[in-house]
């Protein structure tokens, strides 16, 4: 459903929450300092303001005491902005610092420079007295700090600027200037008196308007506020009960920091679009309130009334959408919010987690009877460019999705940007590494047509739709026998594995394995990895990839080969994991998994992949088989072993090779027999002859020789390798690799670099010594 803030509904909602917070006294109306932005012309709240560093200059000033104190004839105070001095109505000090001590004792005056000004000397616990002299100026209507202390000190505000922050009357002989103007001017003048003790360069955080990027000026102003501390508190219990979590975890923190820091909200905007504040005035006898019908005549005189002439902060509104969108607070929204509301999932960006987040929890638990407004807060990571760079209009860094679409295609483009995410860090697109996920889309399609042209005679598995009962929930519910025999069951009328060997109770392990990663969205809880949506794309990816088609269906084509039942069940076991991949891959990559599942005889009568069943662990018919996986490992090593030797010398794959194994793992005796059991497939599939595999097996001469955690592996290679031009070439990639090593191990031996370099660019670092110290022993077990 569309809904718009602007929609009467909304709006009745917006004035709904301004009217019951005002007849709380939770906005009110008063002359604060705010931030001010003199190009839009409007107040704005502290979250929209955005602070960068910049180098400017910190000018010592001198300011002379009206009476000596002690021979001490002037004060020394620091300012980034010295146009402000202007406005000075004081200047404080630390109480405690005792090189003040004598002069607030004295009650010292201090006569402003250039405006002839007499103001006091305060004593202020919030000055620093180890940060510079000690001594700050205090401009009440032009710094919230000043202003703080201007109230608790009872010091006049004196704003020296208009709104579009050029100096006003209040200013003297400097009336007129931009502000930028009068720096100048004021440092020239003090220069010129003799009160200008010296200048530095800088560094410090400006705040410039999310808008339109112009420095933000404080200034004290009557704006309408949000009296925050009260609301925050469940708002914060909220999010420490568990009751809201945040993914990643981390940013709690900042959520907190905010909360448990917040200040009264800003909610006024000078701005000629938005909610006008519907706050009513009579001119005439002085009445004023709030109403959430427009008011045109008094009710105490009946003379005219005006509206308040400002609008309400865009955030403000926003702040509603969680029960706003259900025509709340009509009787409509009755309905819509028992179905709609709370909802499960809110997928933002860490910027507006102030801006929108905190304060849809906060409006949501005052209106909705303390229900929060959704369970789970997914904080995703930002796209950047390939160098680092945010991508933007003006930069000319953006990429269009539509172009990557016409060269990758969408699966491709939304799966590819899915595997670069990590965790919550933002990540640099690189466009050509969608040829990657091309690829995997070819991959996908061609593993699908395998499976396809092998089931020309495949009957079973899959009961006809009649003969499955109609469950809800999706347990299983029946079972049948097919046309061959087969039978299947109703998880989803999937169609049931049968694992008759090692290949199949492997890679229906790998597949448990997988599912058991996967949330259940019935869980109350979720854990701190959910919603890593980067990590489990690259599950998929090597799931299918790795397991599925450069494994099993390599295996299955013998299986396949044997016919009968050994073919059946082989069959059955493809359609499943097929079945169970495109399910899983499918939010990732809809469109051609969608025209695959459509294609595939999985039993399933969903009109749709998008609407049928998501596969859980607990209701499949696939577990966890450490003894497969053990088998089909050592399987692997071997055929890895040999093929990576043939691409090392350059052998064909037609070249039938010698190769034996000895066992190394402790747990021999079974791993001998494990191998021993596989020896058909390892030589079918390694093109090798004469495998064998005991804990006493010899180096044969003229071997090759490759290590893995369980076996030593001897390919023999006489008659086919020149070995003294072998020997030269590893002796050159040894040196190569020492090298690189001996590198890498004095990065790490550096304290300077562990101390200063990024956690995840050391945990790079030791990675690539531990690979390069790996690849040396290789090496060595080569020489």
């Amino acid at each position: 459903n569309e809904k718009f803030s602007m929609d009467p509904s909304y709006a009745a909602a917006i004035r709904r929450v301004f009217v019951q917070w005002y007849r709380d006294g939770l906005i009110y109306r008063g002359h604060r300092i705010i931030n001010w932005c003199p190009r839009c012309t409007t107040a704005l709240a502290d979250d929209e303001v955005k602070h960068t560093d910049e180098v400017g200059h910190l000018w010592h000033l001198r300011y002379p005491l009206v009476t000596p104190v002690d021979g001490r004839e002037y004060l020394v105070v620091a300012t980034t902005r010295p146009e402000t001095m202007l406005g000075d109505t004081g200047v404080a000090v630390n109480p405690h610092d005792e090189r003040y001590q004598a002069l607030l004792a004295a009650g010292a005056k201090i006569r402003l420079p250039l405006t002839g000004r007499v103001v006091p000397l305060v004593g202020d616990d919030y000055v620093d007295a180890d940060f510079g002299t000690g001594v700050v100026k205090v401009t009440p209507a032009h710094d919230a700090n000043d202003f703080e202390i201007g109230q608790r000190h009872d010091l006049e505000q004196i704003n020296i600027f208009d709104e579009y922050a050029i100096v006003n009357e209040n200013g003297g002989r400097f009336a007129g200037m931009t502000r930028y103007e009068a720096r100048e001017a004021v440092v020239a003048a003090l220069q010129e008196e003799g009160l200008l003790a010296t200048v530095e360069e800088h560094e410090h955080a400006v705040g410039h308007c999310y808008r339109c990027d112009s420095t933000i000026e404080p200034w004290a102003s009557e704006q309408w506020f949000v009296a925050m501390r009260p609301l925050a508190e469940p708002a914060l219990n909220a999010v420490r009960e568990g009751r809201v979590l945040f993914h990643p975890r981390r940013w709690e923190n900042i959520y907190f920091h905010w909360m448990e820091n917040i200040r009264d909200w800003c909610i006024s905007r000078q701005l000629w679009w938005g909610h006008r504040i519907p706050v009513f005035y009579c001119d005439a006898c002085g009445w004023t309130d709030a109403s959430e019908t427009d008011v045109t005549l008094c009710p105490h005189c009946g003379a005219a009334t005006r509206q308040d002439e400002d609008v309400l902060d865009t955030w403000f509104s926003s702040q509603l959408w969680p029960f706003a969108t259900a025509d709340w607070p009509t009787p409509d929204s009755v309905v819509a919010l028992a179905r709609y509301y709370p909802t499960q999932v809110l997928s933002t960006a860490r910027d507006i987690i102030f801006l929108w987040v905190a304060r849809m929890v906060i409006s949501s638990l005052y209106f909705m009877d303390g229900e929060v407004p959704f369970r789970d807060v997914i904080i995703h990571p930002t796209v950047l460019d390939k160098q680092g760079n945010i991508m933007s209009k003006s930069r000319g860094n953006g990429v269009d999705p539509m172009e990557l679409i016409g060269v990758y295609g969408a699966d491709a483009m939304r799966f590819g940007l899915a595997m670069q995410v990590t965790g919550s860090q933002d990540l640099k697109f690189d466009r050509e590494k969608l040829a990657i996920y091309r690829n995997f889309a070819t991959k996908i399609h061609n593993a699908a047509r395998f499976v396809l042209i092998n089931l020309g005679d495949f009957e079973g598995g899959a009961a006809e739709v009649g003969d499955i009962a109609d469950t809800a929930d999706g347990d299983v519910a029946a079972t049948t026998a097919g046309a061959c025999g087969c039978s299947a069951v109703a998880v989803g009328a999937r169609v049931r594995p049968e694992a008759r060997s090692a290949a199949d109770r492997w890679i229906l392990s790998r597949l448990a394995e997988l599912l058991n990663d996967q949330e259940d969205p019935a869980r109350e809880k979720k854990a701190d990895n959910a919603y890593n949506f980067g990590a489990e794309a690259r599950a998929l990816y090597g799931f299918f990839w790795n397991e599925f088609c450069d494994w099993y269906i390599e295996l299955a084509k013998g299986q396949l080969a044997q016919g009968g039942d050994a073919r059946v069940a082989t069959q059955r076991n493809l359609v499943f994991v097929l079945d169970i991949a495109l399910r899983l891959l499918h939010p990732y990559m809809p469109f051609i998994t969608e025209s695959i599942w459509q294609s595939l005889p999985h039993g399933d009568s969903s009109p749709s992949l998008m609407v049928a069943r998501w596969p859980f662990a607990g209701e499949l018919d696939c577990r966890r088989d450490p003894l497969a996986e053990r088998a089909i490992g050592l399987l692997i090593e071997v055929i890895g072993a040999v093929r990576s030797t043939r691409a090392r010398y350059g052998l064909s794959p037609k070249v039938t090779l010698r190769v034996s194994a000895k066992i190394l793992s402790k747990q021999a005796e079974l791993d001998t027999e494990l191998l021993r059991a596989q020896s058909v497939q390892i030589e079918q599939l390694a093109n090798i002859e004469g495998f064998t595999a005991a804990t006493d097996t010899l180096k044969p001469d003229q071997s090759s020789v490759v290590v893995t955690p369980a076996l030593e592996i001897y390919i023999v290679l006489e008659g086919l390798v020149d070995f003294e031009a072998e020997r030269q070439r590893l002796t050159r990639e040894r040196l190569a690799t020492q090298t690189v090593l001996e590198k890498l191990e004095k990065k790490l031996a550096n304290p300077g670099f562990l101390a200063k370099a990024a956690e995840e660019v050391i945990v790079k670092t030791r990675q690539e010594a531990a690979e390069a110290a790996r690849t040396l022993e290789q090496i060595d077990a080569q020489l």
